[in-house]
């Protein structure tokens, strides 16, 4: 089977993560990703640390397999490149503050007039439309805005910020789902569209509970750790020798768990014997709970949990996660090749398994800056050549 989007060229002028994040998971797919960098500097990315023999493992770890080819979009002969490259294109991706590339000239209004059938991915702060559309954004600024950072952490605690960048992360996924489907809708009506992304609108969209109960009760939610708010029990936990999870998620879950912590009565307890009932009194049940698995180590807890059908696992390290043979069976830590005198790094795979589709056994290299200008330059040559002999 070939990759499903074999044939289709991404022009990636996306820089750091929300954009980047896009541009891999289409590349995943077998989109060809040329990514357009700033002469001189490329993406803020290669001078973040942790570096490699001089070279940047979060750069790589997004911008794998791409190429690479740094042009000045305000000097002419570089943007007589780019225009050469959007004449290839099917998609172009871009994350600047929203008035930039109209300023540059390639606008959406432009270049949908120019390329009918491009498909235009922008992903910002705020969105290209609302008060504050202008307005600079990172992923911290997004989390606190969409009310992540006030459900995260300790009750009582200060607002904290999600560990991952999923202010990033949640917006370059909907990126990717509007390209998709504008691909789709393109096949049909031959025309491309522009997708506009705010990283703000995609807080809001991944918090369902937050939102449900704020609706429907008048009071927002507060940080309650890693307890769910309305799903009891459903937290951490503490063993002799670390933390685990426990996630009874309805009645018949919950009794089982009583089952294998030697306590099938306390199903029946009136005080627990509804999940409604359990999470008034949430406090009580940890204890009750914890006064058990205290004493003995998490793979005691573990075996005795899985062999009742209970949702659990243990707290793992980012080592330990890049360890699990579960992790591994499924392909999903690589390595980036390393080519040229520089160094191999670590990517993960791509999270979404197609049947028929090949999975890699590592990842292609990150590009040199500029690395990749002579080859892309042919492949415009080749393109053109080609296109202008069609019939």
């Amino acid at each position: 089977m070939s990759a499903p989007l074999d044939g289709i060229v991404v022009i990636d002028l996306t820089h750091v993560l929300a954009g980047p994040v896009a541009a891999i998971q289409l590349a995943d797919f077998g989109a060809t990703v040329i990514k357009v960098e700033r002469p001189g500097t490329g993406d803020d990315t290669r001078a973040f640390p942790p570096f490699k023999e001089g070279e940047s493992a979060y750069f790589a770890a997004l911008n794998h397999g791409k190429k690479s080819i740094a042009l000045d979009l305000k000097s002419a002969g570089d943007r007589a490149v780019f225009d050469r490259l959007l004449g290839q294109a099917d998609v172009i991706l871009e994350n600047f503050r929203p008035g930039t590339m109209e300023g540059l000239g390639y606008g959406w209004a432009e270049l949908s007039a120019r390329f009918p059938r491009l498909v235009y991915g922008a992903v910002s702060g705020f969105g290209h439309t609302g008060p504050e559309a202008g307005k600079p954004a990172y992923d911290m600024v997004v989390q606190a805005r969409g009310g992540v950072m006030s459900i995260t952490g300790e009750e009582g605690g200060p607002p904290v910020r999600v560990g991952a960048s999923i202010g990033d992360i949640a917006a370059g996924m909907y990126l990717v789902q509007g390209v998709l489907a504008a691909l789709y809708a393109r096949d049909r009506s031959g025309r491309g569209a522009k997708i506009d992304i705010s990283m703000l609108d995609a807080q809001i969209a991944i918090q369902e509970h937050s939102l449900a109960i704020t609706t429907a009760t008048g009071t927002p939610p507060g940080p309650t750790g890693a307890r769910h708010p309305t799903i009891t029990p459903f937290s951490t936990f503490r063993a002799s020798d670390g933390f685990f999870v426990i996630a009874a998620g309805n009645d018949a879950i919950f009794a089982r768990l009583c089952t294998a912590l030697g306590q099938p009565d306390l199903a029946n307890d009136p005080r627990f014997a509804s999940n409604a009932a359990r999470c008034e009194n949430v406090h009580l049940l940890k204890r009750m709970i914890e006064a058990l698995t205290l004493a003995e180590p998490r793979a005691h807890w573990i075996a005795a949990l899985e062999a009742n059908g209970v949702p659990t696992g243990r707290v793992q390290t980012m080592a330990e996660a890049l360890a699990d043979p579960q992790v591994l069976a499924r392909n999903m830590v690589l390595p980036v090749e390393a080519t040229d005198g520089r160094p191999a790094f670590v990517a993960a795979g791509n999270p979404v398994k197609i049947t028929g589709l090949a999975e890699p056994a590592a990842r292609q290299p990150a590009p040199v800056l500029d690395g990749d200008r002579e080859a892309v330059l042919r492949w415009l040559q080749a393109r053109e050549s080609d296109r202008a002999d069609a019939p």
